[in-house]
């Protein structure tokens, strides 16, 4: 049901990343080509890492998941931080989502990292149900910060 992304899935996660942003409503901020996808996966050092969830009875892709390595000061190991999970909405509910969720927990627990995170948009109740039935915990005490387009380049040129 899960399997490692290879450079062939490029027009697949692209698709599949579209897909994510128009769920999320922000289609206009998915801007990334698939030869930027195929460098941050594919290059000599990757920067990130992606699995293809596929439906077994049909051998569809249906879903992938997107991440790359953190590192915690406090614990002394790498991490996962979980990017993109997607799965199609007529596949969901086949166990798709948790399959890909168990891949980077067993990567995890195989390499010794000792988090596995990602963020969740607050109104997307579907998921952050999901998530808590794993055992998974808002950090409620944390927010994200980002910086982007113009007030990154300010920051980064002033």
């Amino acid at each position: 049901m899960i399997r490692t992304a290879t450079p062939d899935d490029i027009p697949l996660i692209h698709t599949l990343v579209r897909e994510l942003a128009d769920y999320e409503k922000e289609p206009h901020e998915a801007r990334a080509t698939e030869a930027q996808l195929h460098d941050a996966l594919f290059s000599e050092r990757p920067a990130a890492y992606a699995h293809i969830a596929v439906d077994d009875a049909t051998g569809r892709p249906v879903g992938f998941s997107l991440w790359f390595l953190n590192f915690s000061t406090w614990r002394g190991v790498h991490g996962i931080y979980l990017e993109d999970l997607y799965v199609r909405p007529e596949a969901r509910g086949g166990g798709h989502g948790k399959a890909l969720l168990r891949e980077l927990a067993r990567i995890c627990v195989a390499r010794g990292y000792e988090r596995l995170e990602w963020s969740v948009l607050n109104w997307n109740t579907p998921s952050i149900a999901f998530y808590e039935a794993l055992g998974a915990r808002p950090q409620d005490e944390w927010t994200v910060y980002r910086l982007t387009d113009g007030a990154l380049a300010e920051l980064g040129t002033g």
